[in-house]
């Protein structure tokens, strides 16, 4: 055995015989753009009335990141707020995930920004790209490093700025998408708050939503529907067996916010109680990796997001992508 794998040895016995431990995921907090684009003015250059669009999406408005605006500013003002009422310092963060499609550059990713401008000189910074569901996706890799010991304290941030991506004569997309951040913290916790994360993809439907780089975004409108109803759908209960856990049992159910029409179709397959399935599409449209944290903090705020809630999360984006998992809500066991 060489002398290099002797010295390992030791450093792998205290990793074999670290204690088993969980994560925990709590303080949700959002940031969206102060600028917000109503219906009128995307209806009126399509040629169509507003309530047309409402009917269709369940967009009622939207906000809007100024052109001169960064994502990695908004995405560290949620992260911020997160951290502030975790009360934790971000030198106490080692990980820090960015999930999001529409970072400012190319290269560099958004993470490194966010974790400096936010002060934190410990943390992993990495982007996590999977489209809409790049939040769940983040989530369950937070989760796996808190729980393997590798990190501590995990900042989970998503955010994306489609809205620049929109073509505004496009009656498929022009209305639908929307600016804006979520951030969370995941924890070390004595036991496991966050369930084994069921995930999938097909790329043979790749083409069905797609932006080339200096490209606006394409979507076939009626293609993707189907499909994400029923991704999320499977993805619900393939979470729920995983968990040992029926429909009766969660608190709340958060999906992504893409499409007001699409979360009631998911709710009326599964016969889910309206008053707990969130959806705040009609505030901030689809706003892609952001969209759950951003339903986490309404459900917060509203009362239905308490301590010690199961709360099913799940999404579905490009790609496709889909991803769904139970939490149990706070970081009191």
């Amino acid at each position: 055995m060489s002398e290099l794998a002797l010295q390992a040895m030791p450093l792998l016995d205290e990793v074999r015989d670290r204690p088993a431990r969980g994560a925990a995921l709590g303080s949700v907090a959002m940031a969206v753009p102060e600028r917000v684009v109503p219906n009128d003015p995307i209806a009126e250059r399509l040629g169509v009335d507003s309530r047309w669009i409402v009917e269709r999406t369940g967009v009622r408005q939207r906000h809007v990141l100024e052109p001169e605006a960064r994502l990695s500013d908004l995405a560290a003002d949620a992260g911020g707020l997160a951290l502030e009422r975790a009360g934790l310092d971000a030198a106490d963060i080692d990980l820090l995930l960015v999930a999001t499609t529409t970072q400012d550059e190319l290269t560099p990713n958004a993470a490194p920004l966010v974790a400096t401008k936010l002060g934190a000189p410990r943390a992993a910074a990495i982007d996590v790209g999977a489209a809409c569901t790049a939040f769940v996706s983040a989530l369950a890799v937070a989760g796996g490093q808190v729980e393997s010991g590798r990190a501590n304290n995990a900042l989970v941030i998503g955010a994306d700025v489609l809205y620049r991506f929109v073509d505004p004569d496009d009656r498929r997309t022009a209305a639908l998408f929307g600016d804006g951040a979520g951030a969370v913290i995941v924890t070390a916790a004595d036991e496991a708050r966050i369930g084994p994360v069921a995930m999938g993809s097909d790329g043979a439907h790749a083409d069905l939503i797609r932006a080339g780089r200096g490209e606006k975004i394409f979507m076939q409108g009626h293609e993707t529907f189907v499909n994400a109803v029923k991704r999320m759908t499977e993805v619900t209960v393939e979470a729920l067996r995983l968990t040992g856990l029926g429909i009766d049992d969660i608190d709340l159910f958060v999906y992504h916010q893409a499409n007001s029409r699409i979360i009631r179709a998911v709710g009326e397959r599964l016969e889910l109680p309206p008053e707990r399935v969130v959806d705040c599409v009609d505030r901030y449209a689809n706003t892609s990796a952001a969209s759950i944290p951003i339903a986490l903090a309404e459900a917060e705020a509203d009362g239905r997001l308490f301590d010690g809630a199961r709360v099913l999360l799940a999404a579905f984006g490009a790609g496709f992508t889909w991803g769904g998992t139970v939490v149990v809500w706070g970081d009191s066991a």
